[in-house]
Formats: structure tokens, C-alpha cells, sequence
């Protein structure tokens, strides 16, 4: 039986630990490391990470060191004796002290085709390039941030109707079925890690609350995969427009589909309102119009535009405007 120590703490996560706790023929989880409690909720309780809650229930001992890689941290997880550590949205950097500990080293699952999308936000990514397919890779850690060798991969299409919500899920369960499956074969030496090739790496920085504003001066395809990729977080906005009595104000756009420019207002300038009607907004774009259909101000709740618009009215005319954003690193996916 392969003894694992399990280290995440995101939902996915807990999707991961949940399925190698199933397999107990094969794999015991003789340990979780997460991430200390957090305050949630409004009346700011300490509450746990999915991931701590699902070994409490299952009787899994759980660390939750502020530090990973101190002496302490580290000779607890060494006291367990694991034969590899299992790394799944962790959120800490490991030491080479702490991936030495087990024998068979520790495997990462990594939710993009390596080494498409390193880093920390590969679904969004996918997502906003208008990639057709993606995956899950099994990747034996390094000190580098996701620049191990890999062992195994699961791909899947990316679909029209696909959103962060539905591709994540999907992407969950997916890489819970890799990692009961190369954990085995790699144990008894029956897979073989691959060099990622260095010319193909691009990376998904973490995102920032900023990044989910509109650029109307962006083409609508990519103002659409952004709804797809930022929705719900950190949710895609604009700011109402100057003449407006909420001027300045966010505006959230939950949910938008693809407009046509009438003839007479190809020349409006990006984020202007060329109609208001039952359907909803229909705002310019770099190189076309999309419509607004479900929108949310500041501290409301989501509502269908028509509807939205009894309380808010705009005119055709005005201009939502997009604030300058500071650049991303060379190389960003985010600037594809």
C-alpha cells in the first residue's frame, strides 16, 4: 500500500483528496497539509479550507503550518513516513528539504497541458486565449514553479458553453482520475517522466481584482471570453458613464452575447451605448457591439438589463470608459 501525505487547499483539492481516500486497497493517506482557518462569513469565523474539513470527517491527521518549510513543519510531515507527497493547489512554495522527504518524490496535478499555462490561474487562462482543449498533467516537482518533468496527462475539449464553473469542475474530476491512475504506475515503475520542453512555457499569472475590467477597445470575441473566464471571480466590470447620476460607479457585467453595429454608428467610439431596449445594452467594441444582458451595480444584485434599467436609466449615446491598467509582465497570457 502506497502511503501519501496530501498537501492543498482549494476545493479542487479537497475534489483530489476525497478520491484517494476512496482507494483504500491501494493508497493510505497518512497525512493532510493545508492552509490555517480563515476568517469567512460576516461574522468573520475561523473556518476551514474544504480540504481540512474532509480529513477532519475522515479521520486524516492535518497540519495547517503558517510556514511550510520550518523544522518543525517539516519533521512532522517526515514522522509520517509518506512514499510521496501529493500536491494539488497548495499555495506554498517547497523547500528541496521538504520534496527530498519522500521516496518516491512528490507529484504535483497541474490543471493544463504542461507546459502550456505554468503558475497559478491555468483554467482562466485557457479560458480568456479561446483555447480548444486543455487538461490535467501529473508532474513530478522540482524547485521551479511548475517546471517539473511530467509523467501523464488527461486531455479534454473545451466547450462553447463552457465557463470557469463548468470547466473547472470538469478539470477536478478529471485530474482526481489521473492521480488514482499514475500514482500505482509510478510506484512500480512503470511511467517515465518527460522533460517539459522550455520553448513552449507560457505562464498564467495570479490574478488581481483589475483584471476583470472591461477594455472596450478590445474586440468583443475577447471581451466574451473574459465574461467566460472572470466570472464569478473576480467578475468583469465597467464604470457608468460620466453623464449618468451613478457616474463613476462599477458596473458588473454577468452575462453578455454577440451584437451587430448599425449602419449609421460605425464611428461611435468604444464603451458607447448604441441602443437601449427590452434586450438589453448594446455597447461598442474595438471591432463590433455586445450586448448587456444581466448586469449587477454596486451593492445590488444581479438583474436581467431590461429589468436593471428601470431603476438606472441610460441612453443611447453614453460611453462606459475604460480606466488605463498598468501592463503585465512580458510574456503574460493575460495580454494574448
Amino acid at each position: 500500500m502506497i502511503r501519501v501525505v496530501f498537501m492543498g487547499s482549494a476545493d479542487l483539492s479537497a475534489v483530489m483528496l476525497e478520491r484517494l481516500a476512496q482507494e483504500r486497497g491501494q493508497f493510505q493517506v497518512v497525512g493532510c497539509v493545508t492552509q490555517p482557518d480563515k476568517p469567512a462569513g460576516r461574522g468573520k469565523r475561523l473556518t476551514p479550507c474544504a480540504c481540512k474539513a474532509f480529513a477532519d470527517a475522515a479521520g486524516i491527521p492535518c497540519l495547517t503550518p503558517e510556514r511550510v518549510n520550518t523544522v518543525e513543519s517539516l519533521a512532522q510531515i517526515a514522522a509520517w513516513l509518506p512514499d510521496v507527497i501529493v500536491v494539488v493547489a497548495y499555495g506554498q512554495f517547497l523547500s528541496k528539504r521538504l520534496l527530498d522527504i519522500p521516496t518516491l518524490g512528490c507529484i504535483n496535478i497541474h490543471l493544463s497541458l504542461l507546459p502550456r499555462y505554468r503558475g497559478a490561474s491555468p483554467i482562466h487562462a485557457a479560458l480568456l486565449a479561446g483555447d480548444r482543449e486543455t487538461g490535467a498533467s501529473a508532474m513530478l516537482m522540482d524547485e521551479g514553479m511548475d517546471s517539473g518533468p511530467v509523467l501523464m496527462t488527461r486531455k479534454t475539449p473545451i466547450y462553447d458553453n463552457d465557463t470557469l464553473e463548468t470547466l473547472h469542475d470538469r478539470l477536478a474530476a478529471i485530474g482526481a482520475e489521473l492521480l488514482v491512475e499514475v500514482l500505482p504506475l509510478w510506484a512500480f515503475f512503470q511511467v517515465k517522466p518527460v522533460p517539459q520542453d522550455p520553448a513552449q512555457v507560457t505562464t498564467a499569472y495570479k490574478i488581481k481584482k483589475s483584471d476583470g475590467v472591461l477594455a472596450w477597445e478590445d474586440s468583443t470575441a475577447r471581451n466574451l471570453r473574459k465574461l467566460k473566464a472572470y466570472t464569478p471571480w473576480p467578475s468583469c466590470y465597467t464604470y457608468m458613464p460620466e453623464g449618468s447620476r451613478e457616474r463613476g460607479k462599477r458596473l458588473k457585467v454577468l452575462a453578455a452575447v454577440p451584437g451587430n453595429v448599425p449602419e449609421a454608428q460605425w464611428e461611435m467610439l468604444p464603451g458607447t451605448i448604441l441602443r437601449v431596449d427590452k434586450y438589453g445594452l448594446l455597447v461598442r467594441t474595438g471591432d463590433g457591439a455586445m450586448w448587456l444582458t444581466v448586469v449587477q451595480s454596486e451593492g445590488g444584485k444581479p438583474m436581467p438589463v431590461a429589468a436593471w434599467l428601470c431603476g438606472h436609466p441610460l441612453k443611447a449615446g453614453e460611453r462606459f470608459v475604460t480606466p488605463p491598467q498598468a501592463p503585465r509582465p512580458s510574456g503574460a497570457v493575460f495580454k494574448r
